[in-house]
């Protein structure tokens, strides 16, 4: 359960107008802004108003705000009104990426962007920067979070528009926060700060106070820390702002955890949990129920940790799988197809055969040669049939094998159900390549997928070599184990050797290929323990573990070097004998403390690897 923690961007439209310039989003100001849409007695830049007015403060109910800024869009190009069309474009990205749909956030303010270099809007064309380098610091684009950042920071000092520019020091403040550059985050909150106190902007200020206190915690003041973020909370819920006070209550769980403290914690996770399920904000579901399965499983509540991490899947999966879910959803609609065919073939048949018996009664020779042909012909259908049906299930029944472990794949057959089971040494591998969301920016979805394909059909062709069972891919991290099935005692040894031919293959990559593959640097990072396994879900199953061993082994490849075999103490107790280590000391690691870390050189001169009989032995000298 690794997450990287965001912090907050402000909601506004940073521009001039008096009615948004010194005020943050306002519900009761929307609801009130309603009754006046609702008399349809507004034209021209009025209805322009009132629109920008209603889309911005509309914080209850995402779905409307995206409502009112297309209809401003519309309404502002009837009018050919760059301000305005610029104006929806921006609120329309904001509520996008509050619902976590941040492609389409993205394609809404870039053309936001386009319309403000067109017409000359030179505070707007910064602002608007701002929000797109608030999107990619969502998505974990810090590259480009950071250049737009500057780009915005650069445009709007040169302006009037103080409050764009103190948003624009906030929210860089936070990526620097996010990339663990301490002293640039305070100093950026500090002149924001400054601003939104000179322009009594409440919003401003909580988000300040908020992301100052995550300083203080990330520092270790959890004292100070606790003091800021209440404030900020206290401060937004006047305001209605949940989705930073649902992201803030969070942070305040992970305090509380680092202090043992699970019954504050706890509380404050399912604050945040309770909050994105009302509003409907899906991200924040998916990471309310992440914090819930942490907290469960550090007071030692495994079935409720358990429980909450799935649903975090299941979110996770919604927002960044769509693409597999709906391949799948493919497949099955072709097997159905194919299912329905079969029955067609089947009444016509039938019919086939009626319609042979009323011919015969007047044809008593005929119907003698109509129905050895029809018999015949009846016969080849049914053999084809037979076999066509056999062919499906065995197709079933390979795509079940390579979804699941052979034995988890027969228990599922035989009971309908998989019973969880605790193994107590098992050996996980975490991989990671280098700027790879980088990398895929610049690729057409095809070649993306390709490039995937690419590395990791190789990878599971390393697993299959030594043994070992892939759990999963999620993005362009790869997680494999060993010892599960069957639990063998060299595992580690083996998850080592295959780590080495991963790296290999990475390396040899970079040369000239036929594929023509971009190269990659990549981590590797192994960890050794017991873990929980078993199946998630009744539709699309999915084989998991679940464990801190599995944290472990995570957080050994976040802490690695690039192409660096990075393993923690457990698994070096049992490899100690027949690979060369190097001890990198004890490094510390988020809600773990410190940790032993060694990196794998190599073989030991008196060991060698057996492709025959898939071991390491011993040379005898």
């Amino acid at each position: 359960m690794v997450r990287s923690y965001k912090s907050f961007f402000l909601l506004i439209s940073f521009f001039s107008f008096v009615s948004l310039s010194l005020y943050g989003q306002d519900q009761k100001k929307a609801d009130s802004l309603l009754l006046i849409y609702n008399e349809n007695t507004l034209t021209g830049k009025d209805k322009l108003e009132l629109l920008r007015d209603l889309s911005f403060n509309e914080a209850a109910d995402l779905d409307a705000s995206i409502k009112y800024a297309e209809e401003l869009i519309v309404l502002a190009q009837e009018e050919n009104d760059p301000y305005y069309i610029m104006h929806g474009y921006m609120q329309k990205g904001h509520a996008l990426r509050i619902k976590g749909e941040f492609d389409k956030a993205l394609n809404a303010m870039f053309k936001s962007a386009e319309v403000a270099i067109q017409g000359k809007l030179t505070d707007s064309e910064g602002s608007t920067y701002l929000t797109i380098a608030d999107v990619y610091s969502e998505m974990g684009n810090s590259v480009n979070a950071e250049a737009y950042y500057d780009k915005a920071i650069l445009i709007l000092r040169a302006t009037t528009d103080s409050l764009a520019l103190a948003t624009a020091l906030l929210n860089s403040g936070d990526e620097y926060f996010n990339t663990k550059k301490y002293v640039q985050a305070l100093k950026n909150y500090e002149e924001s700060g400054e601003i939104f106190k000179q322009l009594d902007y409440p919003s401003g200020n909580a988000y300040n106070l908020g992301n100052i206190g995550m300083v203080y915690a990330a520092q270790g003041n959890a004292k100070l820390a606790k003091e800021n973020i209440n404030k900020a909370i206290s401060i937004l819920e006047d305001l209605e702002d949940y989705y930073a006070i649902s992201e803030y209550l969070i942070y305040m769980s992970d305090i509380f955890i680092d202090q043992n403290d699970f019954e504050n914690a706890l509380s404050y996770a399912k604050r945040s949990l309770d909050l994105a399920e009302k509003y409907g904000m899906k991200k924040q579901m998916g990471e309310s129920n992440l914090q819930l399965s942490e907290v469960y499983e550090a007071i030692g509540n495994i079935p409720l940790s358990f429980d909450h991490y799935k649903k975090h899947v299941s979110i996770h999966d919604d927002i960044i799988n769509l693409d597999n879910i709906k391949k799948m959803a493919n497949e099955r609609t072709n097997f159905e197809v194919s299912q329905r065919d079969i029955k067609i073939d089947l009444l016509n048949a039938q019919k086939r055969n009626q319609l042979i018996i009323v011919f015969a009664t007047g044809l008593a020779l005929l119907l003698i040669a109509v129905l050895a042909i029809g018999l015949f012909r009846r016969n080849k259908f049914i053999q084809k049939t037979k076999k066509i049906i056999e062919t499906e299930k065995n197709r079933s029944e390979q795509l079940l094998l390579n979804i699941l472990p052979d034995e988890t794949a027969q228990e599922l057959k035989l009971n309908g159900k998989v019973k969880a089971r605790k193994f107590d040494s098992v050996s996980v591998l975490f991989t990671d390549f280098k700027g790879f969301t980088k990398y895929a920016e610049k690729l057409a979805p095809e070649e993306l997928v390709e490039t995937v394909d690419y590395y990791f059909s190789k990878f599971d062709e390393i697993m299959d070599k030594y043994a070992l069972e892939k759990i999963k891919t999620i993005g362009d991290s790869y997680m494999s184990t060993g010892g599960l099935h069957p639990p063998e005692e060299d595992h580690a040894q083996r998850m080592i050797m295959a780590a080495f031919d991963i790296l290999k293959f990475v390396e040899d990559s970079k040369k000239p290929n036929a594929f023509n593959q971009t190269p990659l640097d990549i981590r590797i990072g192994i960890n050794t323990g017991p873990v929980v396994a078993g199946v998630v879900g009744f539709k699309k199953y999915a084989y998991d573990i679940w464990g801190d061993a599995v944290n472990i082994a995570s957080r050994m490849e976040s802490n690695g070097d690039l192409n660096k075999i990075n393993i923690s103490e457990f698994t070096y107790e049992l490899v100690k004998d027949i690979f060369d280590c190097e001890y990198r000391g004890e490094i510390e690691v988020k809600n773990r403390g410190l940790l032993k870390m060694y990196f794998v050189n190599g073989l030991k001169n008196n060991t060698s690897y057996s492709e025959e009989q898939n071991t390491l032995v011993e040379m005898k000298t």
